[in-house]
């Protein structure tokens, strides 16, 4: 449950798109790191007395390593200017009944300027949707993209797997320039464009941000608990399937690894295995870059054969395709390890970038 502390802002610290992160004195003498969401708590200042959801901090969790700021109770902000006693300004609430419940205008709902056009939206028109377990990913997708298509429109759909607030990712921060645009699907909110499914999103990615190329994945955080099917990556697989309802093409990105020290992430995750070959009941493809290591190639080869029977297996070449991970504008992390700490997973995800840029032409 949630582990509360109190204490005052000594210095602000690094600021990024929707978040300030800063420094916290606590009564005890000691300090804490802590994150605060200006949108939904106010901008703190030094001096100002905080409230603080602690837990994840103190467990050591890696990527909730920060005491979240639920209040500055001294100095509440504003109602947002466009508060209204009606649906007016939107109904859409996200992280619903928990106390810090944003109520947001959803891309498709009466109030909004799209509403009409997403109103009779009923195909992705064959746009090619890449999909990927980890946020990790996405920073590598767009650089196999925009290596073969650097004019391409590419939407990012986060979902709520992870981190909900899109402003936790720095990643994503430094990818804007990058995006035509983000949207928040489910319980995820902070994006550009807010949506209550995966398929309102889909299809808000396409005709309201004309994407040309779309990549789903949910936000930093990841949740494991080394069982078949207890992982927020399960969602992956449920993904294909909306995007194959939509007329879409679902194209995977694996989480292919020789450098995990976890077997049941080495070779291909069985988080990959199981979306893909258990839940996924329509068919997407398959990247696996070419020109692995060999005993890594076989590896794949051997975990895939029976995905294989659903799904197309697709190899993609590589060329220049490390020269683009080098050149991404946001580092390049996952699992606490950089490029060339499991260059096979950024490899696959920068390959799956590329096939999708392929298909869609």
């Amino acid at each position: 449950m949630v582990r509360w502390r109190a204490g005052t802002v000594a210095a602000l610290r690094r600021q990024w798109t929707g978040a300030v992160e800063l420094d916290v004195d606590l009564p005890d003498g000691t300090s804490m790191r802590a994150l605060a969401y200006p949108e939904l708590v106010g901008t703190p200042e030094p001096g100002d007395r905080v409230l603080l959801n602690a837990g994840a901090l103190l467990m050591g969790l890696g990527t909730g390593g920060y005491a979240l700021v639920v209040a500055l109770p001294d100095r509440l902000p504003p109602d947002p200017p466009a508060a209204l006693d009606t649906r007016d300004a939107g109904h859409l609430v996200k992280a619903r009944y928990t106390p810090l419940q944003p109520i947001l205008l959803g891309v498709d709902e009466e109030a909004s300027p799209h509403h009409e056009l997403l109103a009779g939206a009923e195909s992705l028109d064959g746009m090619p949707v890449v999909t990927a377990d980890l946020h990790s990913a996405l920073p590598a997708i767009l650089a196999g993209i925009h290596a073969d298509a650097p004019q391409a429109r590419v939407a990012y759909l986060l979902t709520d797997g992870g981190a909900l607030p899109a402003w936790f990712s720095r990643t994503l921060a430094g990818l804007a320039d990058r995006l035509v645009g983000t949207i928040s699907v489910g319980q995820a909110f902070g994006g550009d464009l807010e949506a209550s499914t995966l398929h309102s999103g889909l299809l808000a990615a396409r005709h309201v941000l004309g994407a040309d190329v779309a990549v789903v994945a949910q936000g930093p955080g990841n949740l494991g608990t080394g069982t078949r099917w207890g992982f927020s990556g399960v969602a992956v697989g449920e993904a294909v399937n909306a995007i194959a309802t939509l007329g879409g093409r679902p194209v995977g990105s694996l989480r292919i690894s020789d450098a995990e020290p976890r077997p049941r992430h080495r070779g291909v995750s069985h988080h990959s295995l199981t979306a893909y070959g258990r839940v996924a009941l329509a068919p997407a493809d398959l990247v696996v870059p070419d020109g692995l290591d060999p005993a890594l190639a076989t590896e794949v080869d051997a975990a895939l054969a029976p995905v294989a029977r659903r799904h197309r297996i697709v190899t993609v070449p590589v060329d220049r395709l490390d020269a683009a991970l080098r050149g991404s504008p946001v580092p390049l992390s996952t699992m606490g390890r950089p490029l060339d700490g499991d260059h096979a997973y950024f490899l696959a995800a920068a390959a799956a970038g590329r096939h999708a840029a392929a298909l869609a032409g």
